[in-house]
């Protein structure tokens, strides 16, 4: 057997630290040490590092990381939950509060809420809020790392763009030929897309960042599947709204689209899940509450990946929106864009504390952001009011009433097509596991939250696009 594979047997972490680990064995056995002394060795670093840890000793840098997996925190489970409050509860199915209660059990949460949106995810519902002190906990930000929304409004500056056979073909070519949706998909050769984004810094941060950068590279400004999409549709802007956008009132031509990180963010969130899981010890049902502790070399290098991630979303979106306003000859007025699935560094009662909003969108006071509907609902420019109570967030969208699952096997094609027929929707491509029947009335969700936000404008979709190959990254 291996060293490595020895070290994992007996419950080192996977990861860097092992790196670091056989480093220090290859040095050993480089002076003639033999297998078995190398491992008591690294054992013996393991159990007590701060012996160890002496400047410019072999085992410095050892030490240092085993250090860092002794700094997680007790593993001791509440009796009894945190109180959190819930939005919405009486459209929230039992088993999302119930997620919620169990993450609000964990030794490092400090406090929590549930948005009206909720439905059953992984580790916490989707639109579930966690602040935890000194950890993040990688599947409570969850698998599509900084999944976000992000509109871009222009002046409708001829006849009805919709309604104009000409400029409506030319609107859905540019959308079909500028994007890329699924699962793998890419932009190859010199089709590739260019953004400031690929030249930060922190891709060498780590080696997965590094190793990563290349699948970045081809998938930006592509799309993901299952909920996420390019629409195009009109915004409309009240008068009494307008000075809260700086745009006048009127009638607007918009694009919205919504997607993640890509292939980038989900490598991110499965590596980091498992090792938090190894770290830290739960019952099974709540293995996926799994945290890393900040102080630790596994937390830091979360932390650095995440906000990569969240950085390479962004791009997508602007890539996108850019490469769809240069084929059409428009200039935004404006634009806006809020991300979910990420964790922040925020002040919680006088501490610092680190909110996890999966499913969920900030909602500071004064703070511009975008709930969708669905392909067949309107969706809102909302203004955040800034409730304390909710850890200052609101829902990301309406939420799911129905499982993927479930719609493939009861919503027929033909309602699902009159549906969008009746309301003038055009959809490009979208999967049947993405009806508009699958999701609770947005309309219902707003009113349920009037006191974490405000809507400001009425966005309509008349043209959808959006992958059909039955996957999700979400």
């Amino acid at each position: 057997m291996s060293i490595s594979k020895t070290l994992i047997a007996n419950g080192w972490p996977q990861g860097s630290i092992i790196g670091v680990a056989l480093t220090v064995a290859e040095n050993m056995a480089n002076s003639g040490a033999e297998e078995s002394t190398i491992v008591e060795m690294l054992e013996q670093v393991k159990a007590a590092p701060e012996l160890y840890d002496v400047a410019g000793g072999i085992f410095q840098e050892l030490a240092t990381a085993c250090k860092g997996l002794r700094v997680q925190q007790t593993n001791t489970i509440r009796d009894q939950p945190l109180d959190a409050p819930i939005w919405g509860r009486e459209i929230i199915e039992p088993a999302a509060i119930d997620q919620l209660q169990n993450a609000m059990r964990l030794p490092v949460t400090v406090a929590g809420a549930l948005m009206p949106d909720a439905h059953v995810g992984y580790g916490i519902p989707i639109g579930g809020v966690v602040a935890l002190e000194n950890a993040v906990a990688p599947y409570m930000v969850g698998v599509d790392i900084a999944c976000r929304m992000m509109m871009s409004i222009y002046p409708i500056d001829r006849a009805d763009p919709f309604a104009n056979a000409s400029r409506r073909q030319e609107i859905k070519r540019a959308m079909r030929e500028e994007t890329r949706f699924g699962v793998g998909a890419e932009f190859k050769g010199n089709e590739r897309r260019q953004h400031g984004v690929m030249d930060d810094t922190d891709w060498e941060a780590t080696k997965m960042l590094r190793h990563l950068k290349d699948k970045a590279y081809a998938q930006l400004g592509t799309s993901g599947s299952g909920n996420h999409f390019v629409d195009a549709g009109v915004l409309e802007i009240p008068t009494d709204k307008s000075a809260l956008l700086g745009v006048d009132a009127g009638t607007y031509l918009a694009f919205m689209s919504h997607s993640g990180s890509r292939g980038v963010g989900a490598r991110i969130a499965d590596h980091y899940s498992r090792l938090a899981q190894q770290l830290t010890k739960l019952p099974d049902k709540l293995r996926h509450l799994a945290w890393l502790a900040m102080e630790s070399e596994a937390g830091e290098e979360y932390w650095v990946s995440m906000n990569m991630a969240g950085k390479f979303a962004s791009a997508c979106h602007h890539t996108i929106h850019r490469a769809l306003a240069k084929r059409l000859g428009l200039k935004p007025l404006m634009q806006v864009e809020n991300h979910h699935n990420f964790a922040w560094l925020e002040e919680w009662n006088g501490k610092p504390v680190y909110v996890h909003r999966k499913g969920a969108t900030p909602a500071h006071a004064g703070v511009l952001g975008i709930i969708p509907g669905s392909q067949g609902h309107n969706s809102y420019i909302v203004r955040g009011l800034g409730n304390e109570l909710s850890l200052n967030s609101a829902s990301h969208g309406a939420g799911r009433v129905m499982s993927r699952k479930q719609a493939l096997q009861t919503i027929p094609k033909k309602e699902r097509d009159a549906w969008l027929s009746e309301r003038g929707i055009e959809l490009m491509s979208g999967g049947m596991d993405e009806s508009p029947q699958v999701y609770k009335d947005i309309n219902q969700v707003l009113a349920l939250q009037t006191d974490l936000i405000e809507p400001i404008a009425t966005f309509t979709p008349k043209i959808v696009l959006m992958s059909s190959d039955g996957k999700s990254e979400d």
